[in-house]
């Protein structure tokens, strides 16, 4: 089937081939710190390599050289002076508020912020180090979406990346720097039209308020809805506006949401209609983990593998795929989840033992008896499905309205100004490299047997009990 200039990928069965596949991992993720008692946890990237590692599956992609966006990267979406401000707040000057810069950063949502609803709001608080944590996640992102835009990967991956909440000049919902953006409008330049779809529990907000006029941009996000609920966006009649009417498509939910309703009802009939009316030649897909049964916060219900399906689904359609991470704050549950994600983008998921192999973090999986697909609370999931029809109905309804612009013709080249032997890590399959990148986990477990860091791990958790430390 043809549909304005493009051919239309069937997905009518799961495709299970092989993939060229792009990775981005940065060590120094897990050194960044949101504080104490802060549910954004970065070391879950860290956890996430270190488990994908230990399956075995590094071999199977391309490592994408670790290079920080610049600052000029940065302000292609974000105010000049929203940047100066992340580039020069830090700890001290924000508590001494030298030149005002605590006053400046509270009015751009970062600090302590005072809402109507919450009182004292730190979801985006000045960390150490928060202007080179920006840089990375942000570099690891475009570095992807190069290596789709040159035509060298099928699949690119940065489980860093994901910050959809950012907005142009102002932070939100733990993101500072919203990196989904950033790499769209890199795609943008190579690929007549994109595709963003957010499986994150929240709204998508950031980048659909930055494409919602953009017809060459379509955003679908599905998420839980009651008008309570952060950022308490997202309702299916806001469909976009101007030249990108319909071009955001909302799927709102309830508490609750278990595989079958988000899969069966929703997620694959939408998608598959999304693919045909909208026929994109590159697909964004943000991969919040915080929709999983158990998470701290999201409320839903899904597995490690009805989550990673979605993956499936969207790669089955053989058009160049985007992976990022985003919200997810019951840190093993997400390492577990993209880790497994990572097996769908090449291929493998059926090869990888559900036993978790013995790493530097294995002591985290304990509560999930140290199985990769750890048991889902059926208890509280969602039992009546029909009132999902009505959401599915109005989202289809609100497909018909979409009108696919006419075929364009870029004037860039493939691959444009990319130089590809800049962009891959080609040193990193050395032994003697992988081990000095070690986070400082690895290297404790490395270096210790089984019994000395189950000794070290007990006495501190004694220690702890005893008012020790």
């Amino acid at each position: 089937m043809e549909t304005e200039g493009h051919s239309l990928r069937s997905a009518s069965c799961v495709d299970g081939g092989k993939r060229r596949v792009s990775y981005y991992y940065d060590p120094g993720i897990a050194n960044v710190d949101y504080g104490e008692g802060h549910v954004m946890v970065p070391r879950r990237v860290a956890m996430t390599h270190a488990l994908v590692s230990s399956y075995g599956l590094l071999p199977d992609m391309k490592r994408l050289r670790t290079r920080p966006a610049t600052e000029s990267d940065l302000r292609a979406f974000h105010g000049a002076s929203y940047v100066e401000l992340l580039r020069s707040i830090n700890p001290e000057s924000y508590r001494l508020n030298l030149d005002q810069a605590k006053t400046r950063a509270e009015e751009r949502g970062v600090g302590r912020v005072k809402t109507k609803e919450n009182g004292d709001n730190y979801d985006n608080p000045v960390i150490d180090g928060l202007w080179d944590y920006c840089l990375s996640y942000a570099g690891g992102s475009l570095a992807a979406a190069r290596a789709l835009a040159c035509g060298e990967s099928d699949v690119a991956i940065n489980w860093s990346g994901g910050m959809h909440h950012a907005c142009r000049a102002k932070a939100s919902g733990f993101c500072y720097v919203n990196d989904i953006v950033l790499a769209i409008q890199r795609l943008l330049a190579r690929f007549r039209r994109v595709l963003y779809v957010d499986i994150d529990v929240h709204h998508g907000d950031g980048v659909e308020h930055r494409f919602r006029r953009e017809p060459r941009v379509m955003t679908v996000s599905f998420h839980r809805y009651d008008g309570v609920f952060f950022p308490t966006t997202g309702e299916a009649a806001d469909v976009g506006q101007g030249e990108g009417l319909y071009h955001a498509l909302n799927v709102p939910m309830k508490a609750g949401m278990d595989d079958e309703g988000y899969l069966n009802v929703l997620f694959r009939p939408i998608m598959a209609r999304v693919m045909e009316v909208f026929a994109p030649d590159a697909v964004v897909l943000q991969c919040g983990a915080d929709s999983l049964s158990g998470d701290a916060i999201g409320g839903f219900h899904l597995s490690v593998k009805g989550h990673a399906a979605c993956v499936a689904f969207l790669r089955s359609f053989n058009v160049p795929l985007l992976l990022l991470g985003g919200g997810g704050y019951t840190i093993n549950h997400v390492a577990s989840c993209w880790c497994y994600e990572t097996a769908v983008a090449v291929g493998k998921e059926k090869e990888i033992p559900d036993d978790i192999p013995y790493h530097g973090y294995e002591h985290y999986y304990k509560d999930q008896g140290y199985k990769l697909h750890y048991a889902v609370d059926k208890k509280n999931g969602r039992k009546d499905v029909s009132g999902l029809e009505k959401i599915k109905q109005d989202a289809l309804k609100n497909l018909s309205m979409l009108r696919p612009p006419p075929t364009l013709l870029l004037q860039e080249p493939a691959g444009g100004d990319i130089n590809v032997n800049d962009l891959y890590d080609n040193d990193y399959s050395n032994p003697k490299r992988r081990r000095e990148e070690d986070d400082p986990m690895e290297r404790l477990h490395r270096l210790c047997g089984v019994e000395d860091l189950k000794g070290f791990f007990t006495g501190i958790g004694r220690r702890k009990k005893l008012g020790q430390l």
